[in-house]
């Protein structure tokens, strides 16, 4: 199992959550942007750079993932992709993506979509993360690892 990150919107925070993980438990991490990172110097945790562009970073992460494997990510676009392809995609919240959820949230996307496309304001993005919602993605992380390792 390897753990995909989609490194250009990750906050920090979980960033260094999932470096703790992979120094703890030997995972190797990859991180994927579009810029350049700075990155722990943990032998398990790597970045790669990919070239400027729409959607590039999420289509090599697509390229990449296997069955099994992890993607962080918010992006339920390429939340879908992973899943179609036998990953699993967890959010920055502790959202763990399946295929039972992931036509739900991708519905409720193309909806926002079409609002903001005709016209309509709708919200400013989503509320900085709390210690809550960090604990979430650190305990919802530690469960899939249990899961996928045991």
């Amino acid at each position: 199992m390897k753990i995909y990150v989609d490194a250009d919107a990750c906050p920090t925070v979980i960033k260094d959550i999932l470096y703790r993980v992979s120094q703890r438990t030997g995972i190797e991490v990859i991180l994927v942007a579009n810029q350049p990172l700075s990155i722990p110097r943990i032998p398990t945790v790597r970045s790669i750079q990919v070239s400027q562009g729409f959607d590039v970073a999420d289509n090599h992460i697509v390229e990449l993932v296997q069955e099994n494997d992890l993607v962080i990510t918010a992006d339920i676009r390429l939340a879908a992709e992973v899943i179609d392809k036998g990953g699993k995609a967890l959010n920055p919240r502790g959202e763990l993506y399946t295929k039972a959820n992931i036509k739900a949230r991708l519905n409720i996307r193309d909806f926002m979509d079409s609002m903001r496309n005709s016209g309509v304001q709708v919200g400013g993005g989503p509320p900085p993360l709390t210690q809550r919602d960090r604990m979430e993605f650190a305990n919802a992380l530690d469960r899939y690892i249990a899961q996928s390792t045991s």
